[in-house]
């Protein structure tokens, strides 16, 4: 059996995501992390540019998509999995926690009676260590909660996604100021993550690169122990946390959070039609 994967990135330069093809090779079994659907926030207009890449490249290289993964209910960027299913197949997923964002965004956002939290839109929940098997790969599912409670990571081989939970070393660490995170929380994820062996590869979700570089999407284990900017070794959890709760009473909201939480929390299934036949989102007035 392989032990490491092929790693084909995909950038979104709208919303600085990358989605990620993960698979074994020309020809087998491959899964995806965290597809990005195009949405114009000014006329709330989806497209799927991004997607459709990805699935250019998937039938160019002959590939079979066996699961489609979200590492957490993303605030900035809406998810293209329902899309990626229609065309690709493969089982959408998430970590087990997304019921707990569930229930807080069904009264944040008074999602109404029929809207489940028991993450029954997704086709499975993943749970901690769980062992995922695609083509010669296996996937390792790990918790690392912080930024929110339902964030998990991907091992595959000598790889891991991070998710937003850790940054290019420049960049830092994702913020813990949304519903349900915690800083304390994620600084125990991340050091989770850091005990690995220094060679072991990190891919982020996200770059917010400063002008002085690129964009830049892997890391390695070494590379954050020595060099990241927030969380570094000797950088005790009490300094991390008053940093990142500092930090985060600075930070404006993301663009697209209000789409992109209710429509990821239904596993990027848009509401229901009304009876005009147009399907709607809500913006809370002065309450987040």
């Amino acid at each position: 059996m392989h032990q490491n994967p092929i790693v084909k990135e995909f950038f979104d330069s709208e919303t600085w995501t990358f989605t990620y093809l993960v698979y074994d090779k020309r020809g087998g079994a491959g899964l995806v992390i965290d597809p990005v659907l195009n949405y114009d926030h000014k006329s709330g207009r989806t497209s799927t540019t991004s997607a459709d890449q990805l699935i250019t490249y998937v039938n160019e290289n002959e590939l079979q998509v066996v699961w489609i993964l979200e590492t957490h209910a993303h605030a900035d960027h809406i998810t293209a999995a329902p899309y990626l299913k229609q065309k690709l197949g493969g089982l959408t997923a998430i970590g087990k926690n997304i019921c707990e964002v569930q229930k807080t965004f069904k009264s944040i956002f008074n999602l109404g009676d029929d809207f489940s939290v028991q993450g029954e839109q997704f086709d499975r929940l993943l749970h901690e260590s769980e062992i995922l098997e695609f083509g010669e790969l296996t996937l390792e599912v790990l918790s690392v909660p912080g930024h929110t409670p339902a964030c998990v990571a991907y091992k595959v081989g000598d790889s891991i996604f991070a998710g937003d939970t850790i940054f290019m070393p420049d960049v830092g660490t994702a913020r813990c100021d949304f519903p349900g995170g915690n800083a304390e929380t994620l600084y125990d994820s991340v050091q989770r993550l850091l005990n690995y062996p220094d060679d072991t590869k990190i891919f982020v979700c996200h770059d917010y690169p400063p002008i002085t570089r690129d964009i830049q999407f892997q890391t390695n284990v070494g590379l954050q122990k020595s060099n990241n900017i927030h969380i570094s070794e000797g950088i005790s959890k009490k300094a991390f946390v008053e940093m990142r709760t500092a930090r985060d009473k600075t930070l404006s909201m993301p663009v697209l959070i209000l789409p992109s939480i209710q429509i990821n929390v239904r596993a990027g299934q848009v509401p229901k039609a009304e009876t005009n036949g147009v399907s709607y989102l809500k913006i809370p007035v002065n309450l987040l």
